[in-house]
C-alpha cells in the first residue's frame, strides 16, 4: 500500500503563533510561561482554574484544547475549541487546530468546511491551502485534492511536502508514471526522503517495474536496515518477478525483526500461494488475522488460501467476516465471486460481481470474471461484450482475449475473422495474451505452436512443486493399481465413451480406481460409474496436495488423467508426481505441455510418431482407433418424426451436431453451396444460443440461402438425441477441430460420417473413428474433396444406402464398437508402460501389437 497522507499539524504550518496572543490574566501569562518550558501538567492546571473563573475565557479554551490535541484527546479538544471559536470566529490559529481535531474524529466534511473557513480569511494562507488538499485527499476526492495541490505548488514551488502528497494523489489515481517523476522531484531536493523512497517502489512495481522498485527499497534499507514495511515490499517486488527463495528470506528477514508484522505474514502467505503451498499460506495468513482480525487483506487472503484447498465453506465464512469490516472493498468481492464460479453457483457469482461493480463499474477484473459467469450461465453474447469492454479498458488484460476468442466461436460471430485471428497470433508471440489450451485447439494453430503456447500457459498455471513420489519395489505378480482421474463421472462425453471399458478391466491383473474431483449428478450413469471401480474415492472437496497425497497412500502404480487443460480440469494434482506412471487419456486431444505426463494414448492416425518433438508425453500406438467406445450404449426405441423435431418430410437432411466453437466461415461456406446445390435440402444443427442461432441465420442470408433451411435440435436426453440421428442423412465434420464422441454418437446409430482429415490430433480424430469402423472413403483431404464427395453422396440415393448398409454391417464387427478389444490393447499398453518403470527406464514412444 501507498504511505497515507500527512498529519495536517506540522512544525511551522497550523501552528499557534505566540505573538498574536493576548493575556488579560496574570495566571494566563503563567500558564503561557509554563507550557513553553514544557511543563504541560502544571500549564494545564492553570488552565483550568482560569476556566473555572471565566469558563469564555478565549486563550484558556485555545491553549487548552491544544494541550488535548496533543495528548490524543480529540473529542475534549473539538470541545473545547468549538467553544473558542464562538467568541473568535476568526482567529486563524483556533480554527487551524479545530480542523485538525476534526480530522482525527473522523469528521472529514467539517474538517473542509474549516479549511474554507481559513481561506476566506486569507486566500493566500499556505497552510490553509495546503490542508485542505490534504482533506481532500482523505475524502478519496483525488481530483479535487489534486487540483488543491497544484495551487499549492504554483505558490510554492519548492515544497517538498506538497510534491510528496501530489504523488500519492496520482498513485491513488493510478497515475503511476506520474507519481513516480513527482517522487523524484522529491528525491532531488530531499536525498533522505523515506517516504519518496518508498512510494517511488510502490509506484514502480505497479508499473511491472520491479527491478527498479526492488533498487528503490534496497535504498532505503541501506539507510534502515530494520524497516519491516521496506522488507516486505522488496519481497513483493521479487514474488512478482518470480524469485520465490529470495521473496521468502525477505518476509523471513522482516519477521524476524518484528514476528507480528501483518504485511510482512500477508506477503509470505501470498509468496506461498504462489508456490501452491496452500496450507503454509493459510497459516501465515491466519496468523495475521489473529494479530489483526480486522485486517481486510489478511481475511480476504485467507478466503483465497480456503478456496484453492476447496475448503469453500470456510472461504465464504472469511469473504463474509471481511465485507463486514468493509463492505465495499472490491477486491474481497472479486475472490468472494470466483469461489462461487469455481463451485458452479454462476447466478450468485454473477450477483456478487454486479454488487463490484456497482462501487467500480470499470474495474476490469471484475468485468472479466462477471463475464465468466455469464458465458457458464449460457448468455455467450452478454460475456463477448463483457470482455470487449474490458480490452477497451486495459489492452493488456493478459486473459480477456483468449476468453473472447473462444465465446465469439461459440456464437458463430465470424465478423472480421482474419482480423481477429491476426490479433490472437501476435499477442500470443508477443506473449501478451494467455491463452488456455483449450481454445488454441480451435484456431489453425500447428503443433509446435500449441506446445509452445501450452509451456507458456502451464509456467503461469501450474507452478513448479515438490514431488511425493516415492520408488515402487517390483512386485512380481502384484496386481497393477490403476487411478483414473476425472470431473466427468456423470452424464457427460467421457463416461459415455469409457463407462464399459472401467467395468471390463481384466481384475486378475488391475485393480481398478476412479478418482472423481467433479459433481455428483445422482445419474444412473453416475451410480453405474461408481460401481464400475473397485474403490471410487469423491475427492471434490479436496486440494491438489490432498488428492496426490491420497493417490500416493493408495499406492497407485498408474495414474490417467481423463481431462488434461479442458474444462474442471485439475492437472496439478499430478504436478506432485504421486504415481510412477502417469498417463494422459482420452479427454484431451493435444500436448498437456508438462514433465509430469509420461504418455499420451492414440493411434497411428490421430498422432503419428513424426509429431512426438510437438509432444511433451511419449506416444503410445493403440492397434486401431484411441477412442473406447461403450457398446451397452442406449437409443432411444422410437425416433421422433421429421415433422416434431422441425425437420421437412422429404429433401436430403444434412447434419452437424458439433458444438458450435467447432464451426468455421471456411466449412460453412460449403455447407451453404451444398445446400444451394441440392434441391430441398437442409442443414441440421445443434442450438446452443439464441444469439448463436441468429448469428447462423443471418451468416446463411449473407451466403444467398433462405434462413429458414437451418433447422436447429435443442438439448435433450442422450437416447433421445441418438435416436434422432436417424432423420439425418450426412453428418458434416469441420475443421481445425472435428467432431469426436459426436461422430461415434451418428456412427453407433448408422448415420454417415463425413470428414476432412487435419493436420493435428484434434482435426484427425474422425479419420481414425471412420478408419476403426471400415469407412476410410468418407475421409477427405481438402475442401475441394469434402464438397464433391458430399454433394454425391446428396444426390446419388444409391450410394448413401450402400453406405448406410455398410455401416450398419460394420457396427458389429469393427474395432471401434468392440469395447473389450480396445480394453485389451489399452491394458497392453499400460502393462508396457509399467514394465519400463520398473526396469528403471525412461518413459519411450512405442505401439501396442493387434489381436
Amino acid at each position: 500500500m501507498l504511505t497515507k497522507v500527512g498529519i495536517i499539524c506540522r512544525e511551522g504550518r497550523g501552528a499557534v503563533a505566540r505573538q498574536d496572543i493576548r493575556f488579560t490574566m496574570p495566571t494566563i501569562d503563567q500558564a503561557k510561561a509554563l507550557h513553553r518550558i514544557g511543563r504541560i501538567a502544571e500549564a494545564e492546571a492553570v488552565y483550568r482554574s482560569v476556566l473555572v473563573h471565566d469558563p469564555r475565557q478565549f486563550d484558556a479554551l485555545h491553549l487548552l484544547g491544544l494541550i488535548r490535541y496533543q495528548q490524543g484527546r480529540a473529542g475534549e479538544a473539538h470541545e473545547l475549541l468549538s467553544r473558542a471559536i464562538e467568541l473568535r470566529p476568526g482567529s486563524p490559529q483556533a480554527l487551524a487546530l479545530f480542523m485538525a481535531a476534526l480530522l482525527a474524529l473522523g469528521r472529514l466534511e467539517e474538517a473542509l468546511a474549516a479549511c474554507d473557513r481559513l481561506i476566506a480569511l486569507d486566500p493566500l494562507d499556505l497552510d490553509a491551502l495546503y490542508n485542505r488538499a490534504v482533506v481532500l485527499s482523505r475524502l478519496r476526492r483525488f481530483d479535487d485534492a489534486l487540483l488543491a495541490f497544484d495551487k499549492v505548488l504554483a505558490r510554492d514551488g519548492g515544497s517538498v511536502d506538497a510534491l510528496f502528497e501530489r504523488g500519492n494523489i496520482l498513485a491513488a489515481l493510478g497515475r503511476f508514471d506520474e507519481a513516480v517523476a513527482c517522487y523524484e522531484a522529491v528525491l532531488k531536493k530531499a536525498p533522505a526522503h523515506l517516504g519518496a523512497l518508498t512510494n517511488r517502489g510502490n509506484a514502480l512495481a505497479r508499473l511491472g517495474r520491479h527491478a527498479e522498485a526492488i533498487a528503490c527499497y534496497e535504498a532505503l534499507l541501506a539507510v534502515r536496515p530494520s524497516d519491516v514495511n521496506a522488507l516486505s515490499n522488496r519481497a513483493i517486488a521479487l514474488k512478482d518477478l518470480g524469485r520465490y527463495e529470495e521473496a521468502m528470506a525477505s518476509c523471513e528477514r522482516a519477521l524476524k525483526i518484528d514476528p507480528n508484522s501483518v504485511a510482512a505474514l500477508i506477503t509470505r502467505g501470498n509468496v506461498l500461494a504462489k508456490l501452491s503451498r496452500y496450507e503454509e499460506a493459510l497459516a501465515s495468513f491466519e496468523r495475521a488475522a489473529a494479530v489483526d482480525p480486522r485486517d481486510v487483506d489478511a481475511l480476504n487472503n485467507r478466503g483465497f488460501a480456503l478456496t484453492q484447498l476447496r475448503r469453500f465453506s470456510d472461504a465464504f465464512a472469511a469473504f463474509d467476516r471481511a465485507l463486514a469490516i468493509d463492505p465495499a472493498n472490491i477486491g474481497v468481492l472479486g475472490n468472494r465471486g470466483a469461489a462461487l464460479l469455481a463451485i458452479d453457483r454462476f447466478e450468485d457469482a454473477l450477483a456478487t460481481f454486479d454488487r463490484a461493480l456497482a462501487l467500480k463499474p470499470d474495474h476490469a477484473e471484475t468485468l472479466y470474471h462477471r463475464a465468466h459467469a455469464l458465458a457458464n450461465l449460457g448468455r455467450y453474447d452478454e460475456a463477448v461484450r463483457a470482455w470487449e469492454r474490458v480490452l477497451a479498458i486495459d489492452p493488456g488484460h493478459p486473459h480477456a482475449l483468449g476468453a473472447l476468442a473462444f465465446y465469439r466461436l461459440m456464437l458463430c460471430d465470424w465478423s472480421k475473422a482474419e482480423e481477429f485471428e491476426a490479433k490472437l497470433t501476435r499477442a500470443l508471440e508477443d506473449e501478451r495474451a494467455v491463452v488456455e489450451p483449450f481454445t488454441l485447439l480451435a484456431y489453425p494453430i500447428g503443433s509446435a505452436d500449441q506446445l509452445r503456447h501450452t509451456q507458456r500457459f502451464v509456467r503461469g498455471r501450474i507452478p513448479a512443486v515438490p514431488r511425493l513420489a516415492r520408488p515402487h519395489k517390483a512386485c512380481v505378480g502384484e496386481k497393477i493399481r490403476l487411478a483414473y482421474l476425472s470431473a466427468d463421472f456423470r452424464n457427460h462425453a467421457t463416461a459415455w465413451l469409457a463407462a464399459e471399458l472401467f467395468e471390463l478391466h481384466d481384475r486378475s491383473r488391475f485393480e481398478v480406481l476412479g478418482v472423481s474431483y467433479g459433481v455428483d449428478d445422482g445419474s444412473e450413469t453416475r451410480r453405474r460409474l461408481v460401481e464400475a471401480f473397485d474403490q471410487f474415492h469423491d475427492v471434490a472437496q479436496r486440494s491438489d496436495r490432498e488428492v496426490a497425497q491420497l493417490l500416493l497412500d493408495l499406492d497407485v502404480d498408474i495414474a490417467v488423467d481423463l481431462k488434461g487443460h479442458t474444462q474442471h480440469g485439475r492437472p496439478a494434482i499430478l504436478a506432485c508426481r504421486p504415481a510412477p506412471v502417469q498417463v494422459s487419456y482420452l479427454g484431451y486431444p493435444a500436448t498437456m505441455g508438462v514433465d509430469f505426463i509420461d504418455y499420451v494414448l492414440a493411434d497411428r492416425i490421430v498422432l503419428p510418431f513424426d509429431q512426438q518433438q510437438s509432444y511433451s508425453e511419449m506416444i503410445v500406438h493403440l492397434p486401431n482407433c484411441y477412442q473406447i467406445n461403450d457398446s451397452k450404449r442406449e437409443i432411444a426405441g422410437e425416433a421422433p418424426t421429421r415433422g416434431a423435431v422441425g425437420l421437412p418430410e422429404t429433401g436430403f437432411v444434412f447434419c452437424s451436431f458439433n458444438n458450435s466453437y467447432k464451426l468455421t466461415p471456411q466449412f460453412f461456406d460449403v455447407w451453404m453451396q451444398l445446400l444451394r446445390q441440392v434441391e430441398g435440402s437442409v442443414l441440421w444443427l445443434l442450438g446452443t444460443s439464441e444469439a448463436g442461432t441468429r448469428n447462423l441465420r443471418n451468416e446463411a442470408s449473407a451466403r444467398g440461402v433462405d434462413p429458414s433451411r437451418l433447422v436447429f435440435a435443442p438439448k435433450t436426453e442422450m437416447s433421445k438425441h441418438l435416436a434422432r440421428h436417424r432423420l439425418a442423412d450426412l453428418f458434416l465434420d469441420n475443421l481445425p477441430v472435428n467432431a469426436h464422441t459426436v461422430a461415434s454418437d451418428a456412427l453407433w446409430v448408422g448415420l454417415p460420417v463425413l470428414t476432412c482429415m487435419g493436420e493435428t490430433f484434434v482435426g484427425r480424430v474422425a479419420a481414425s473413428l471412420l478408419s476403426a469402423v471400415g469407412l476410410p472413403e468418407l475421409v477427405t483431404r481438402s475442401l475441394d474433396e469434402y464438397e464433391a464427395v458430399a454433394l454425391k453422396l446428396a444426390t446419388d440415393p444409391g450410394l448413401i444406402a450402400s453406405l448406410r448398409k455398410k455401416l450398419a454391417g460394420n457396427r458389429e464387427t469393427s474395432p471401434l464398437f468392440d469395447t473389450d478389444r480396445t480394453r485389451r490393447h489399452i491394458e497392453r499398453a499400460y502393462v508396457t508402460m509399467w514394465d519400463i518403470a520398473q526396469r528403471g527406464a525412461p518413459p519411450h514412444s512405442f505401439a501396442v501389437d493387434a489381436d
